[in-house]
């Protein structure tokens, strides 16, 4: 296993010297600064970052606060663990230096076991979220790759193979019927493609932020909530392979809030195909809404397959769609999530109630009052 590598900032030459030999004894790579200039220095000319700083407060020429300062706001610093050494009377840089991101403090006077297990701690928190983000991202990695090779592979197969047989030369006899069959194709593969990356873009603005910043500058007072579920049923009433009866159900009165209206419209489309995705075709779908104390409900009912019990925690999450495999179900499993995302930008959250073999109920929750 590779040393773990620990900067070590403090003006006390003799105890800077005194960390270092204790680290160093414990097989630690230890490099030292006396102050947070030279560290900063340091840093900049590393060929490999340190795993972990542990710095002095109180310092000439750069003291612990302006070099924490300095890490915290260089990208390829700023995951790098901080340990401050203080004394006991340094309230004050102690509370600043939690409002920047240090990760502990270290009261002087301290003994070898005191830096010793602080360290160790700081190292073994910092490797155990190391190998749960890789972990991570080797699952979204995984995720991607199998949406590119399924959900984007298959709907541009379709498309470029109609195209083709329209190109050649053999095809040019074509009947209208056969024709129009093929121009459907081409309309089928392209509209799948444009939900996915549609929805790959909702997905990435909410995980950014940028949904933030859209919703905050878009938002508006919501009178016509009629208008918004008629627009979503209507967006999905347009696809051709929709067979599904869509009912609006309204309980009146319905108040009027502040929402992002086509973020909420986008919302509760994903609801609705989500429905018909998991129903069985001409069977009902209902799209409703009503006021629940100071909450405003938008809701989806249908009459599919339902979830099963051990999954219903985990469909809102990215990626995710129960028993899949069993059923080989077309999307990405991006949907749910992003109705999860639109609620949580209006302060608002998800439910859902479903009954295997009976359907589902999914609710988006909206506060009628907002700041």
């Amino acid at each position: 296993m590779t040393k773990a590598k620990i900067l070590v900032v403090e003006d006390d030459t003799h105890l800077l010297q005194g960390i270092h030999d204790i680290l160093t004894l414990e097989d630690y790579d230890v490099i030292t600064a006396e102050n947070g200039k030279l560290a900063v220095d340091a840093l900049g000319k590393a060929q490999k970052l340190p795993d972990l700083i542990v710095s002095d407060i109180m310092m000439p020429v750069m003291d612990g606060i302006e070099f924490l300062k300095h890490v915290r706001q260089e990208t390829q610093w700023t995951g790098i663990p901080f340990i401050f050494l203080t004394a006991k009377t340094e309230k004050s840089d102690v509370q600043h230096g939690k409002r920047l991101g240090v990760d502990d403090y270290l009261s002087k006077p301290f003994d070898a076991d005191d830096l010793l297990i602080a360290v160790q701690s700081r190292l073994e928190r910092q490797r155990a979220l190391h190998e749960y983000y890789s972990a991570a991202m080797r699952n979204l990695k995984r995720n991607i790759l199998m949406i590119l090779n399924h959900e984007f592979r298959t709907p541009l197969t379709l498309v470029v193979a109609y195209a083709d047989m329209l190109r050649d030369p053999n095809t040019t006899a074509m009947n209208q019927e056969e024709l129009a069959a093929f121009v459907e194709g081409i309309g089928s593969g392209a509209e799948r493609l444009r939900r996915l990356v549609e929805n790959f873009i909702m997905l990435v603005e909410i995980e950014m932020g940028e949904a933030q910043k859209i919703y905050q500058w878009r938002r508006a007072p919501i009178i016509d909530i009629d208008a918004m579920i008629s627009k979503a049923c209507d967006h999905v009433r347009r696809n051709p392979r929709v067979h599904n009866e869509l009912k609006i159900q309204l309980t009146q009165p319905l108040p009027m809030f502040i929402g992002d209206r086509e973020y909420l419209t986008f919302a509760l489309i994903q609801l609705l195909d989500n429905a018909v995705k998991f129903s069985p075709a001409e069977s009902k779908i209902t799209i409703g809404a009503q006021a629940e104390n100071d909450m405003l409900c938008l809701w989806v009912k249908d009459e599919g397959r339902g979830i099963p019990a051990k999954n219903i925690d985990e469909i809102w999450e990215t990626f995710q769609q129960p028993e899949r495999q069993t059923y080989e179900d077309q999307g990405a499993g991006s949907g749910l999530a992003i109705v999860r995302g639109v609620a949580m930008l209006h302060s608002g959250y998800v439910e859902v109630e479903s009954e295997q073999g009976k359907g589902s109920r999914f609710s988006l929750l909206l506060p009628i009052t907002q700041n």
